[in-house]
């Protein structure tokens, strides 16, 4: 009887071992599960000054990303609230074609042929070769790889302020309204079209009078038909943002911003686009956040998800 007492207790002490060994083991996978896919509302709110804010900011990205549900600054409507007309619905994802130079035309070939249905550009040759656009699209037209109404195309009108002082594609002494009139007319020509599918303000002007002048400029080419939509660029003041919208007729329904931690990322901007239909476009997005990027929380996203961690920061 001692020999089975015995052999009871040690019975006993294995069976504790093997439950309190479970028992630590569902309690580490329980924490696991809450720090990465418990769902929260938090906003990336990362400055470079602050790695508290960007370690927050790495948690918030997490989460945002396993709700899976679809953002809505990459959900872009077929149609757009406001009063601007719309062509065709804006890609998510737009090929970009600064600093292509000479190689513009054989890159923005390839970004088409691989599955871009959107091409941004600018009336500026300090950064971008407008005509190299309009020569691979008219190439791709001809070989009935995509017609016009496949493409949404934008481009920007750019001040005297960002452009080559030795390369102006407008006249530099011609009044402010003419100056965007000629180039307005300059990237027609250049990307081979009849309309645009966005226009877009490269920056806004030395003065609020001068910005809102340049916008009843892009209103007449709305009115003309010329161009479906309207907006702005490297706007980062939302008091700025905020006195177009309202001071326009035709609302803006476009914004493109540098997306980095040294403008806090744009919450309150983006926030207000949210509310008044506005689609933010993001640039410089991966460029500017190595350190995102390379977390390893994003890491993490990517083997769960077998993705490219410039693939799931997109998804954000």
């Amino acid at each position: 009887s001692r020999l089975i007492f015995g052999l009871l207790v040690i019975i006993c002490i294995i069976i504790v071992g093997l439950l309190t060994t479970f028992s630590d083991s569902a309690t580490n996978n329980r924490l696991r599960q809450n720090i990465i896919e418990k769902p929260s509302t938090k906003t990336l709110t990362t400055t470079t000054r602050s790695a508290n804010n960007l370690r927050k900011s790495r948690i918030a990205l997490s989460n945002k990303v396993f709700n899976l549900q679809k953002n809505s600054e990459t959900s872009l409507p077929t149609e757009l609230t406001g009063n601007n007309m719309i062509s065709r619905s804006m890609p998510s994802i737009m090929y970009g074609t600064a600093w292509k130079k000479e190689r513009t035309q054989e890159l923005v070939e390839l970004a088409v042929r691989s599955g871009f249905r959107g091409i941004d550009t600018a009336c500026q040759p300090k950064h971008y070769f407008e005509p190299g656009v309009g020569a691979a699209l008219d190439h791709l037209y001809s070989e009935k790889v995509i017609s016009r109404e496949d493409i949404f195309l934008q481009t920007k009108f750019t001040s005297l302020d960002g452009q080559d002082p030795n390369n102006i594609p407008y006249d530099s002494n011609a009044e402010l309204s003419d100056q965007v009139r000629q180039s307005f007319q300059k990237s027609l020509k250049n990307l081979r079209t009849t309309y645009l599918d966005s226009l877009v303000m490269h920056s806004p002007m030395r003065s609020l009078k001068d910005t809102l002048q340049v916008w009843k400029v892009f209103e007449e080419f709305y009115k003309a038909g010329l161009v479906k939509r309207l907006g702005l660029s490297n706007t980062y003041d939302l008091n700025t943002l905020r006195a177009v919208y309202e001071a326009a007729e035709i609302k803006p329904t476009v914004l493109q911003n540098r997306f980095y931690a040294q403008s806090g990322y744009d919450v309150p901007i983006r926030e207000f686009c949210r509310n008044n239909g506005i689609q933010y476009q993001s640039f410089w997005t991966l460029t500017a956040n190595p350190s995102i990027i390379s977390s390893d929380t994003v890491k993490l996203l990517a083997v769960k998800y077998n993705k490219t961690s410039q693939q799931i920061f997109y998804r954000f």
